[in-house]
This record gives structure tokens, C-alpha cells and sequence, in this order.
């Protein structure tokens, strides 16, 4: 099923109210510089890219802080030489600066995060270098800084907009206050946050407001981090991922949540798909402003993602296999340094802008 998908058979749906238009699949390629597995060398990783876009995939999402000295932009950038830049829709992100670690386990470093003006217009130059292009076409406020007003964070991102260095502007794992001050200074295109089966925190606050303000919704890690796709269950972490250190993916914890992998595998026999399709048609399935960018480092398990197209879903069928998992053990927040404090949208407010008039 997977392997006939052709160009054409991926559909283009808008990402947001501004005339975005993406593949209705996207692709993550954090890693293809390393992040669950050891990097892929350089020409490997042009080709899954390059392979995607064959295939119809023409949204793909990375990030200055994946891989070393922005490797995954450096790499994005070889791979769009191949390609027409004008069908293409890249996704970059700033604000998160990583400290003391090499890799791109950012579990294994500390991470400051930065949202001053200043810094926003240093990264997007230097993305802008990396990549070797003239404009982004959506750029993310990678995690929110909770020490600067969103609005001047935003305030310096319409002014690369008008400038023509950025297209639209998105944000990731914001919380519902972010997200509307931020959109009163400039429509945000998109909000990027996790959303899987597993993984459902955002649908009463964030996915109903997203859908008030007509912002599209980009789920990461749209398999759970590739336990849909057997990750623990069927294979065993790799010792450099940086899921060694996630709660779920522990000795315990995973026990408990192979019966939910169970279930799943038996609802996509029914189905007749792989429990990795079932899952990612499940997160396809929440609406056309819903555009997943499951990553991998393997073409068969691209051409099984391509295959979720194809796996229809009745809302009876989307309850069921909604029902399926349920007691997941473990928090999706990696363990150690805190991480919390920058990673979950529940705690990405803002102070208040001063109303003072700026001389």
C-alpha cells in the first residue's frame, strides 16, 4: 500500500488562515543529524530528503539547534540544491541555545532559551546562511522565553516578515496567553507542539483556540517518538538516543505501555495497516489544519508513513482507537535538568508588555 503512493496522491491543505499551503504530510529531519540514532552521513540524509519530495512530501521542518554548529540546516540546505526551491515549504525554529553538550541529545546539555529581538534577527540570519536561502517559509519560536513579552519577540519576527526574510510565523509548545498576544501583533501561521495518541494534553485549551484564530496545528512527534512504530517494543533504544532518558521508554514504564502497543497492533490488523500507520492516521485524521512531520533516517519506514494516507478512519473507528490507549506510564518530559520549565506549553507565559511608551 505504502509504496504506490505517488506525487500527486499527497494533498496540499492550508496551514492556517494566511494562504499557507503544505503537504498534507510533512517531514521532521531532527533525525537525520542525530537525536535518536547516530547521525546519518551527510549524502545518506540528502537522499531520505530528496526521496520524500519524490514521493509528494514538500514540508520540511528543522531547526538551528539540531545536530552540531546547525548541522540539520546545513544539510536541509544541500538537499533543496536538488530541488525546486518554489515547491518547497521550510520550516526553521530559534530560541533554543544549547550549552556544554555536543550531539543533539539536548537531555544530555543544559539549554537556555532566548526570545530578546535582538537574538531573533542573529538567528534567523545565520539560518538564512545555513540553509543557503533567500527567505524561510515558516519560522518558529522554537520554546517561548518567559522572561521577554511576546510581543516584542513577535514584534521583531513581523519585521523580518516585511522585510522578505520570513513568510509566516509560527510558534512551539506556547501556551493558550502566548498564543493570542502573539497573534495580536502578527498572525501566527502555526503552532508546532506534541500531539499523538499517546500524547493528547492540548486538545481542550490549545487545539480549540488554535481553531478560534484559524492557526494550523504541526504535531511533532506524531508516533510517540517511534514507539507506534515498535521503538522498545519491537527494537531496543539505540544507547545514544536520547529516549534512554525519557520516562515513558523506562524499564517499568515501558512494560506497562507495550499493552497499549498491543492493542494498537491489533486495531491496525483490522485495519489492515502497521501500527505505526493506524497511529499516524489517527493524528491525520484530527482535521485538515492538523499536518504531522513524522522524522526518520529509513525509506521503508517513510514509505510506511506515506501508507497512512490511505488508511480510512470512521469517527466510530477514531473513538475505538482512541479508547485503546489509556494509562500511559510515565511523563512525556524528559527526566533530569528541569525540563519542564521550558518544554510544556502549561508553563510558557510571558510577562505583561510594559504599556509605557518607548522613547
Amino acid at each position: 500500500m505504502a509504496s504506490t503512493q505517488t506525487h500527486h496522491l499527497i494533498p496540499h491543505v492550508k496551514l492556517g488562515t494566511q494562504g499557507f499551503q503544505v503537504s498534507k504530510l510533512g517531514f521532521g529531519c531532527m533525525g537525520l543529524s542525530g537525536a535518536y540514532n547516530d547521525p546519518l552521513p551527510q549524502q545518506d540524509g540528502i537522499s531520505v530528503i530528496n526521496y520524500a519530495f519524490s514521493k509528494g512530501i514538500t514540508f520540511f521542518d528543522t531547526a538551528d539547534v539540531y545536530g552540531d554548529n546547525g548541522a540539520n540546516e546545513i544539510l536541509l540546505g544541500k538537499a533543496l540544491k536538488k530541488l525546486p526551491r518554489e515547491k518547497i515549504q521550510v520550516a526553521t525554529k530559534f530560541g533554543l541555545s544549547r550549552r556544554g553538550v555536543s550531539g543533539n541529545s539536548i537531555v544530555k546539555g543544559s539549554v537556555v532559551v532566548k526570545g530578546s529581538p535582538d537574538y531573533v534577527r542573529s538567528c534567523c540570519e545565520a539560518s538564512l546562511k545555513r540553509l543557503d536561502v533567500e527567505y524561510i517559509d515558516l519560522y518558529y519560536q522554537h520554546r517561548v522565553d518567559t522572561s521577554v513579552p511576546i510581543e516584542d519577540t513577535v514584534g521583531e519576527l513581523k519585521k523580518l516578515v516585511e522585510e522578505g526574510k520570513v513568510r509566516y510565523i509560527g510558534l512551539s509548545e506556547a501556551s493558550p496567553d502566548t498564543i493570542r498576544r502573539a497573534h495580536a501583533v502578527h498572525p501566527i501561521t502555526a503552532v508546532q507542539i506534541e500531539w499523538s495518541l499517546w500524547t493528547r494534553d492540548i486538545e481542550e485549551e490549545i487545539v480549540p483556540l488554535c481553531r478560534e484564530l484559524g492557526i494550523g496545528i504541526v504535531p511533532y512527534s506524531p508516533l510517540g517518538r517511534g514507539f507506534f512504530g515498535g521503538k522498545g517494543v519491537l527494537e531496543n533504544v539505540a544507547a545514544v538516543s536520547g529516549l534512554t532518558a525519557h520516562p515513558r521508554f523506562q524499564a517499568e514504564n515501558l512494560e506497562k505501555n507495550k499493552s497499549i502497543y498491543d492493542r494498537i497492533e491489533s486495531l491496525a490488523k483490522k485495519h489492515e495497516s502497521t501500527p505505526a500507520q493506524l497511529a499516524l492516521a489517527w493524528v491525520l485524521h484530527q482535521g485538515q489544519d492538523v499536518v504531522p512531520i513524522p522524522g526518520t533516517t529509513k525509506i521503508k519506514n517513510l514509505d510506511q508513513n506515506l501508507g497512512a494516507l490511505a488508511v480510512k478512519l470512521s469517527e466510530e473507528d477514531l473513538r475505538e482507537i482512541s479508547a485503546a490507549v489509556d494509562d500511559v506510564a510515565g511523563s512525556r518530559h524528559y527526566n533530569g535538568l528541569d525540563h519542564l520549565s521550558w518544554s510544556s506549553w502549561k508553563s510558557a507565559n510571558t510577562p505583561p508588555k510594559d504599556s509605557r511608551v518607548s522613547t
